[in-house]
């Protein structure tokens, strides 16, 4: 299998860029500190957004736990502890009478140290999510089967004791010999039962076999972002026919989809990334191809982990078109049609979104429509590698002045704070000088929740917390009428609705729709003019809906 590339602005080729949140993941900090050291030269942004894997390796090898960056994040990188002796002194107290096991797996999870769980992708799941995720299907309990996977200290095998599944009618699977023997232990606490269908085996491996078990219910939390080899990982995927979803959590959700009886029930706590970034695309079609059920948001129920937990829930049958979705976000629950998320650029699982808006959205996507893919030049702000060695904040002698994207506003620019060298030689990253000079071109806000482009005419230069964009000649709408399109509470609307990300990603601004057919002839734009000629019209509180 091969991975898919791209060329980056110097035509040279590049493996596709890691999202901000992978990124968080990998190295175990919060999307801030991986903004901050994108800011600040230590991570590069690839061409389409994200970070660069290439920077990432480099950050890991050259720069982790030797360089001083933030106490907090520094720590989390360069500590560890000798693991097999954690394994044998806590293997050593399983069974003891006066050691609980639940008690005891709390104990073992606090004892592992973040580099060991950012290897292993280890971030074992609260009761509470247990319990609101995993709930009591209708079905005779006496003859299902149930597994995890990815049973960790066993809160998923309990509770699915709680609801009343017999103990020899469960499974469950770890690579790590202290967790199979705490979960057995948890087991033979609750019932006294003692399983010999929990163990030390990796799922991925017992997937792909010819002889692989089905099993009538599959709940799990896995791995997120678990270090595997490239090769490994393209060897799973090839064979789980994954496509390009290639993170361990996406290859565990192709697992269980292989070993999921017809008809059977999957569920599955997952990384907010899977529901809306392009790397795992292939796994929310393939999501999309069956009976999605419920979709659950649960907020950031990991300490230490700012990333948002996200499920999925489905059953293993074709999905139809009268298919309905519980979408449970913080307490609120909508109901939408499948085919509403199917409509979506990408395939994306916007939960968030409620029922009106998803048809919005999908009336809008069947009006014929362009996209900016194929028909713009793209450019990245200059990444000086050094802000604090490069950036003047007034100007001198051969330096010329460079704007932020903090400095751009709704159709405003300020005037410019920061001053560079002129020389793009001592630069770790620029864009094709010519595209900086353009007679026309866009400039926008990277690092935001709200598209905010200016038109700029003096072939202003900016740092990479923006970006450029130059409508190719033949796009039937002028660069200047475009950034106020793009611009405008309804685009802003749309973009909010499918995307909810605080980073304007070109990938997400070439999958926006747009109408040129009701833009000819316009020299400003006109959002009313616009909507009527779509036939949408804007409510009170600020969203939009199909004129009724």
């Amino acid at each position: 299998m091969t991975i898919p590339r791209h060329t980056d602005l110097f035509g040279e080729i590049e493996a596709d860029p890691v999202s901000i949140d992978d990124a968080a993941i990998r190295l175990g900090v919060s999307t801030a500190t991986i903004r901050n050291w994108q800011k600040t030269g230590y991570l590069r942004q690839g061409t389409t957004g994200g970070i660069t894997e290439e920077s990432i390796q480099h950050f890991q090898d050259e720069i982790a736990g030797k360089e001083k960056l933030t106490q907090r994040a520094n720590k989390s990188l360069k500590d560890s502890h000798d693991h097999d002796s954690v394994s044998s002194a806590f293997l050593a107290r399983v069974g003891l009478q006066n050691e609980p096991p639940s008690s005891l797996g709390s104990r073992y999870e606090s004892s592992l140290s973040d580099s060991f769980r950012n290897r292993e992708g280890i971030y074992y799941t609260p009761s509470s999510v247990v319990e609101e995720l995993f709930t009591a299907p209708f079905c005779d309990f006496e003859q299902a089967t149930f597994c995890d996977p990815c049973c960790g200290s066993g809160n998923f095998i309990i509770r699915a004791l709680e609801l009343g599944f017999k103990p020899e009618n469960i499974y469950g699977y770890d690579v790590d010999p202290v967790a199979v023997e705490i979960t057995k232990a948890r087991v033979r606490e609750f019932c006294g039962y003692e399983s010999d269908k929990i163990r030390e085996e990796d799922f991925l491996q017992i997937s792909i076999r010819s002889n692989a078990p089905r099993f009538d219910f599959i709940y799990t939390n896995p791995p997120w972002g678990k270090k595997l080899s490239k090769d490994e990982k393209e060897y799973l995927g090839c064979r789980l026919k994954a496509g390009s979803s290639l993170d361990t959590s996406s290859l565990f959700f192709f697992a269980c989809v292989e070993c999921l009886e017809n008809r059977g029930i999957l569920g599955l706590l997952l990384p907010e990334a899977f529901f809306n970034i392009s790397t795992f695309e292939s796994a929310r079609i393939k999501a999309l191809s069956l009976s999605i059920v419920r979709l659950v948001d649960f907020g950031k129920p990991f300490k230490g982990l700012l990333t948002k937990a996200q499920a999925l829930v489905l059953t293993k049958q074709p999905a139809s078109s009268t298919d309905s979705v519980r979408c449970e976000n913080r307490g609120a629950c909508v109901v939408r049609r499948s085919s509403s998320f199917s409509s979506n650029p990408r395939s994306i699982l916007n939960l968030g979104c409620d029922q009106e808006s998803a048809a919005t959205l999908e009336h809008l996507f069947s009006i014929p429509h362009i996209t900016l893919t194929g028909r713009a030049q793209w450019g990245l702000g200059i990444v000086t590698g050094n802000n604090k060695k490069f950036i003047q904040a007034t100007c001198r002698e051969g330096h010329i002045p460079v704007f932020k994207g903090s400095d751009i506003s709704q159709g405003e620019l300020r005037q410019p704070s920061c001053f560079i060298p002129s020389d793009f030689n001592l630069y770790q990253q620029v864009a094709p000088r010519h595209l900086y000079e353009a007679k026309a071109k866009l400039i926008y806000k990277f690092i935001s929740s709200r598209l905010c482009f200016f038109h700029d005419t003096e072939q202003r230069f900016v740092l990479n917390s923006a970006n450029i964009l130059i409508p190719n000649g033949d796009f039937p709408v002028s660069s200047k009428l475009l950034g106020e399109l793009l611009s405008s509470d309804f685009m802003n609307w749309i973009f909010s609705s499918i995307f909810n990300t605080s980073k304007i990603l070109r990938g997400d601004l070439e999958a926006l729709p747009i109408f040129p057919q009701y833009l000819a002839d316009c020299r400003a734009f006109c959002e009313s003019n616009y909507l009527d000629d779509l036939g949408i019209q804007k409510t009170p509180n600020g969203t939009y809906r199909i004129k009724s």
